[in-house]
């Protein structure tokens, strides 16, 4: 703070000396009533955090949300690694990204992460169109699911979508909102063409190999030079 940058010199400002000369009653600068600012709270380090530098060392944003969630039966998505394969869960978290690739026929992928693990969410077209909105929008959100085990991969099948920004912004009081910085790969924030190949499938060079081709075959027209 400036009246605290000034209190670090031991002598008297000249300028503000000579207006105290000036303006007798006038209290120097120098001897200026130390202002008490109250402290942060821990969530809204973690918010200025994000703000100033995108990340944070400190405690995780859904950390401080979890009595919150736990109470909405929320579960962490840790628990996604021991839940049944067809089992049906509830998790939230921060949305790093969400992809659309052009071979994947409309399906989105999104990947969550809360303070325990990540969560690795498939979208199917229906519902990106019937919550699009949200999908695109949403810092945090909380999602219920079938879970889908397979080679040891863990995917979360998207039924319902529900945005939680709103309670992400708690995190830090209220005096602003929550700036989650967009992930390279989020197609939501950083738009990608779609993949140009669609759906033509790719020739290889066997399919444009001609047998009967030969080079005796070929008709070149010559060209006459006239002087």
């Amino acid at each position: 703070m400036l009246w605290a940058i000034k209190s670090l010199r031991s002598d008297t400002l000249p300028l503000f000396a000579e207006a105290d000369k000036r303006e007798q009653g006038i209290q120097p600068e120098i001897t200026e009533t130390p202002v008490a600012l109250p402290p942060m709270t821990k969530g809204r380090e973690v918010v200025e955090d994000y703000r100033s530098h995108g990340l944070t060392l400190r405690a995780h944003p859904l950390a401080f949300l979890r009595e919150e969630l736990t109470r909405r039966a929320i579960s962490p998505c840790r628990d996604l690694q021991t839940a049944g394969d067809g089992s049906r869960i509830s998790v939230a978290g921060l949305v790093l990204v969400r992809q659309k690739p052009g071979s994947a026929k409309g399906v989105m992928f999104i990947t969550l992460e809360d303070e325990t693990d990540i969560a690795n969410l498939i979208v199917w077209p229906s519902l990106f169109d019937k919550l699009r909105r949200t999908i695109l929008g949403a810092q945090m959100m909380t999602v219920r699911g079938k879970v889908q085990c397979a080679n040891g991969v863990v995917h979360l099948i998207a039924e319902h979508l529900l945005d939680e920004t709103e309670l992400l912004n708690s995190v830090g009081g209220s005096n602003g909102a929550f700036v989650l910085p967009a992930g390279r790969g989020d197609e939501a924030r950083h738009s990608s063409s779609p993949d140009p190949r669609g759906d033509v499938p790719i020739r290889k060079v066997r399919d444009i190999y001609i047998p009967d081709l030969h080079i005796d075959t070929l008709n070149v027209k010559a060209r006459i030079q006239v002087d």
